[in-house]
């Protein structure tokens, strides 16, 4: 707790030790455990990132949190860091996951056991340091919808609230793919709630990836751009109207697209929804404002004129602990704005929608 707030933070990271995949994957699935320098049968689990960014974001994390860093991201180190940063509870996303999980090429009974293999480790070892505080959110094998299902019944067996996809194109399909339909199903049914989250320089389809080449502007492409077209999807797709308890976040991209984007389907919509009233049957505000979060940016200059547009019960706070752009200060930043919005509006962002969001009462 700092200043009086509660805290909750929605969005952080594990970075998982490269030894663990070998020790959790399945035996007939253990040649594909990626290497310390996370290449696979020699290939590297990533595109289009320099060894420059990677000295960079090493080093940049080094400087943020040097006992972290020394003690290899562990679950204790974690919890201290918390404690520094004044948070309460965290909600746990991968970091090397994101990119494992995204690898169109490799088979989807492959991904599978990555999949499960992070689950196991994150429920079994990291999380169960501190599970009141340390809260898991579950991977799901979007390469093998088959799978997916059976997957939600063991994270909702662990006690988790919570599962991430990534919301690029994956074998093709979009998040709105019929195929999808049992998992969206079993998400409402089980009363799990979905975090979109983008991860840049990734072998999946990625917005800007077919014409730049910077971290600078892949990173400025992806995040946005991609949850932009996510929530476009659940709503042209009719996965929102057809299942109006789900909730969904789009984390890590700011929010300042949203009210630009909202607008723009509202008039896409009001000039032709009669192309897609059989899915559409709400402006795809009432959506976002009905089932969907999305996390700010405590940089954001622009947020209390946000909040003005589209109200507060929608933003929620993720810190991305303990990622090359997260900022130690955040949560500074964030209740430094106080003086123009009040105590209980930045008691929502930081604490009540997360509470809502993953269903913590």
């Amino acid at each position: 707790m700092i200043n009086g707030y509660k805290i909750i933070d929605a969005d952080s990271h594990v970075i998982e030790p490269p030894e663990m995949w070998a020790r959790y994957l399945e035996p007939k699935f253990r040649e594909f455990a990626p290497t310390t320098d996370m290449k696979i049968k020699g290939e590297s689990i990533t595109e289009k990132i320099s060894q420059q960014v990677r000295d960079e974001g090493n080093k940049q994390m080094m400087q943020a949190h040097p006992q972290a860093y020394l003690n290899r991201y562990s679950a204790e180190a974690h919890i201290q860091a918390m404690l520094q940063m004044g948070i309460d509870i965290s909600f746990i996303y991968p970091t090397y996951g994101l990119w494992l999980f995204a690898i169109d090429a490799l088979p989807p009974n492959v991904i599978g056991a990555f999949v499960r293999a992070y689950n196991t480790w994150l429920y079994e070892e990291f999380c169960s340091y501190d599970p009141d505080r340390l809260r898991g959110v579950g991977a799901i094998n979007l390469h093998a919808p088959d799978e997916m299902v059976k997957e939600l019944h063991r994270i909702a067996n662990f006690g988790w609230k919570a599962v991430f996809l990534r919301p690029n194109p994956v074998k093709g399909r979009i998040l709105s793919d019929p195929i999808y339909e049992p998992f969206w199903a079993a998400c409402e049914d089980f009363d799990l709630a979905v975090g979109i989250h983008e991860g840049t320089h990734s072998r999946l389809p990625t917005t800007g990836a077919d014409r730049f080449h910077t971290r600078f502007a892949l990173h400025a492409c992806s995040h946005p751009m991609e949850n932009m077209m996510a929530l476009l999807a659940l709503i042209e797709g009719g996965v929102l109207e057809r299942h109006p308890k789900l909730r969904v976040a789009f984390l890590e991209s700011g929010c300042g697209w949203l009210p630009y984007w909202l607008w723009r389907l509202d008039e896409e919509y009001e000039n032709l929804y009669w192309e897609v009233k059989d899915d559409v049957k709400l402006k795809p505000t009432d959506y976002f404002r009905r089932q969907c979060f999305i996390s700010v940016e405590p940089s954001e200059p622009y947020l209390p004129s946000i909040i003005g547009s589209i109200g507060v019960d929608n933003l929620i706070f993720g810190s991305d602990y303990p990622h090359m752009d997260h900022q130690l200060n955040a949560i500074e930043i964030l209740l430094g704005i106080e003086p123009q919005l009040s105590r209980e509006t930045l008691s929502k962002v930081i604490w009540d929608n997360s509470v809502c969001f993953y269903s913590l009462v």
